[in-house]
């Protein structure tokens, strides 16, 4: 179970305050705890704080923060159940899918603790010229100082982990706000990380509403932003400053069926329905749209149609539940209103399609005119569009009219096919013979246009928290 309060983390310390946010069971729609919200004066202190704890951090070596990684990975898998519960109450996370992301918690911080003791510099050659005799050139990485971090709802553990775990193995403070929506699951990460001998200030865990994150954005205290969200966040990189910002901004990932899938059929629905459906399709990556070539295409819509319709959907705590609710009525009555919307202008329904509260019926649809916003926008519910393309280059095309770029799949057995994906696809990833919602925790993972700026994954978000510092030594005359 769930404790009855939860506090906020200052400066590595639990507090609590006489304002308090209410967390409810996203499927029954019940209080299910309550969270203790901090005021502007508690910001302010926890941002000191982190200033304060540039300097003890660079100084701490990175066999200990190795160790505190470690013991955050340990520590995380003996509370895995109970960080499970959490995510399927709060975030109305299928149990299945919620003990995936615990899984990925654990490993997130593994990947960061290995990391950690090999963030490594380079020896450069200087001598290119006569003029340089003797002049040997040396560069280290080290960290940029106090961050700022702002994470979602939909992944409350794992998305949080790609900044904390990384910002602690680069040596770097930080101040996190979750998602209001769902701040359970970072504060027991809290929780773990106050059990650390992290130096004092090393991190503050504030779960503020948005009106009074501002100072996360705008304070020239904090040398990085890391956002992932919605299309905010190029608002937020315009009032940042001068600090470095990355973002990812979502996506609306297609997956391309090439004509020689036909025998391997069977696996390809089962993944697109993973793709499209897990979490209730509350996944950047999520599969929404889905181009196969002809020769496939009317076998696919049968086997996809039929597979969809069978997904259980319900109580996210049963196990034999595959769709849970979303967030809040509001997303999806929005997505429900952009499905009827494109049915109104000649797209067809193949299943699913209606609502009730926050439970949204897992929907397929074909003939979905291209300016509907549920092929331009991204749907970020359980929704996808199943279309017809009659040659590769047609679907390359498709892919790419797009204004996201984050991740696209292709399932194909043509070695030139999927190169050629590779070099013409407008995306951050391309997934080969698997769906674009495919991420391991150690992989580069961003995307172009609208979809954000900048990398994430354990060694990337290092890269990004550390900055090249240069010596140069002239040797003896």
């Amino acid at each position: 179970m769930l404790d009855k309060t939860y506090p906020y983390y200052l400066a590595n310390r639990a507090q609590t305050s006489k304002a308090w946010l209410e967390v409810r069971d996203k499927y029954s729609g019940r209080p299910a705890t309550r969270v203790a919200v901090p005021d502007a004066r508690a910001t302010e202190r926890a941002i000191r704080a982190a200033v304060g704890a540039a300097a003890p951090m660079r100084a701490f070596k990175p066999w200990a923060r190795q160790a505190v990684l470690q013991h955050c990975a340990q520590r995380f898998a003996e509370r895995r159940d109970e960080l499970a519960l959490a995510l399927c109450i709060e975030a109305g996370k299928p149990i299945k899918d919620a003990a995936g992301e615990v899984t990925r918690l654990v490993e997130t911080f593994r990947i960061a603790a290995e990391e950690a003791v090999r963030i490594n510099g380079q020896t450069l050659n200087l001598e290119i010229a006569p003029r340089l005799d003797g002049y040997h050139g040396y560069t280290k990485r080290v960290p940029l100082g106090p961050v700022s971090f702002i994470t979602p709802f939909n992944f409350p553990l794992n998305l949080v982990a790609h900044k904390v775990a990384p910002a602690i193995a680069a040596g770097c403070p930080f101040v996190l706000k979750p998602s209001e929506k769902t701040p359970i699951g970072a504060l027991i990460i809290g929780q773990v990380l106050a059990e650390t001998d992290l130096p004092r200030g090393a991190f503050s865990i504030l779960p503020l509403d948005g009106a009074h994150a501002a100072p996360l954005v705008e304070d020239e205290r904090f040398r990085l932003l890391s956002f992932t969200g919605g299309q905010v966040g190029w608002e937020l990189k315009a009032r940042a400053g001068r600090k470095k910002v990355t973002l990812e901004l979502g996506g609306n990932a297609a997956c391309i069926v090439d004509a020689d899938q036909g025998p391997k059929l069977g696996r390809v629905v089962e993944r697109l329905v993973f793709g499209a459906f897990y979490q209730s399709g509350q996944s950047c990556i999520s599969v929404q749209r889905i181009y196969a070539h002809r020769a496939v295409y009317d076998a696919l819509k049968r086997r996809l149609v039929a597979a969809v319709k069978a997904l259980k959907a319900g109580d996210p705590r049963k196990k034999d539940t595959f769709l849970g609710p979303m967030i809040d009525e509001a997303a999806a009555a929005r997505l429900h209103g952009w499905i009827e919307e494109a049915r109104k202008a000649g797209g067809k329904v193949l299943c699913g399609g209606r609502r009730t509260g926050n439970m949204l019926e897992a929907t397929l649809m074909e003939d979905v005119p291209d300016d509907a916003r549920v092929n331009r926008l991204e749907a970020f519910g359980p929704f996808a569009l199943l279309a017809p393309f009659d040659d590769i280059d047609e679907a390359f095309r498709r892919v790419n009219d797009s204004d996201y770029g984050l991740q696209a799949g292709i399932f194909t057995d043509s070695l030139d096919h999927a190169m050629r994906a590779w070099d013409v696809l407008e995306q951050g990833g391309v997934i080969v013979n698997d769906i674009p919602s495919f991420r391991v925790d150690n992989m580069p993972y961003g995307g172009v246009k609208r979809s954000g700026l900048g990398r994430e994954g354990v060694r990337c978000a290092i890269e990004d928290m550390t900055e090249l510092r240069l010596m140069v030594v002239r040797g003896p005359a």
